[in-house]
């Protein structure tokens, strides 16, 4: 990280030398949340839930965020990788079904540390990758025999949205190179005898509102890509934030029923059969946890 390239960014910044880099944080380890977590595909969440790490921080930037105050590294205490590796166990104990790490793609060589130390001292839940699937893959060759389950959003096959809304007009081409990776790694789901996943790769879609072409293109690369060795999540808890209003006024409305039906009907048309919907109001602020520093302080 002396001069980091851990993302597709590769910013260069000094971040071992406490310089910030695209991702809004130094090489320190800062964590927003540590807890158990309901609201996750049903073979993530389970009955127990996950124990999900939220990171402080993130490459991506999207405009739409819900999770804007750790996104932008003004969320989270500072942990070491021996914290970090405690806060696993203290999950595990916890009785999560595994260990989420959510939006951890600057902090791989952090987490790898910590995953090795937390092994050793008897962790046994499996690891979940959380990201935004802008990812590089070299990087995500570093966590191969780490990582059991890849659970990645798929933004965009547009590359103007991806530029509009996340200043990535490389987004596509970076989220495909990712996902072949991550497939190579895990090729084939595996789940145990209640149904969580122990291995695989899930690729989320949230919906934009009057984004449904760009849905469609997702779907379509995915399934036709990967068949059903991918499980698709259909997402439509966008959830629109007065912050939007001056620049984005075509996202400061929730996804119609009629739009997210018509991205669901077409990936049954396709063919997918191993995926996830979302049914009732999902679009609600309440569904966002408090990032408190719930489960990280001692």
């Amino acid at each position: 990280m002396d001069q980091c390239r851990i993302c597709p960014r590769k910013c260069g910044a000094a971040r071992n030398k406490g310089g910030t880099g695209v991702c809004g944080v130094t090489a320190e380890l800062k964590v927003a949340r540590a807890a158990l977590h309901m609201w996750e595909e049903p073979c993530i969440s389970g009955a127990r839930g996950s124990g999900t790490v939220f990171f402080s921080g993130c490459a991506l930037g999207c405009v739409y965020c819900q999770n804007e105050a750790p996104a932008a590294g003004q969320a989270g205490v500072t942990v070491t990788a021996a914290r970090l590796a405690e806060l696993f166990l203290e999950l595990q104990d916890k009785g999560a079904a595994n260990i989420n790490l959510v939006t951890p793609s600057h902090y791989v060589p952090q987490i790898l540390d910590a995953a090795v130390q937390s092994r050793a001292r008897g962790l046994k839940l499996p690891f979940v990758y959380n990201c935004g699937g802008y990812e590089d893959p070299e990087s995500l060759r570093m966590l191969e025999d780490v990582v059991d389950v890849y659970l990645t959003d798929f933004k965009y096959m547009d590359g103007e949205a991806a530029l509009r809304y996340s200043k990535a007009p490389d987004y596509p081409v970076r989220a495909k190179g990712a996902l072949e990776e991550m497939v190579r790694q895990q090729p084939e789901p595996v789940f145990d005898s209640e149904g969580m996943m122990q291995k695989g790769v899930i690729v989320r879609h949230l919906l934009l509102p009057g984004h449904v072409e760009n849905g469609r293109q997702v779907v379509k690369y995915v399934y036709e890509s990967y068949g059903n060795r991918v499980y698709l999540s259909l997402m439509n808890q966008y959830t629109p934030f007065p912050r939007l209003a001056g620049r984005f006024p075509e996202l400061c409305r929730r996804v119609t029923k009629r739009e997210y039906h018509a991205l669901v009907d077409y990936a049954l048309e396709l063919g997918v059969e191993n995926g996830f919907i979302q049914e009732g109001e999902t679009a609600q602020e309440s569904f966002i946890p408090s990032f408190n520093g719930e489960g990280v302080k001692k």
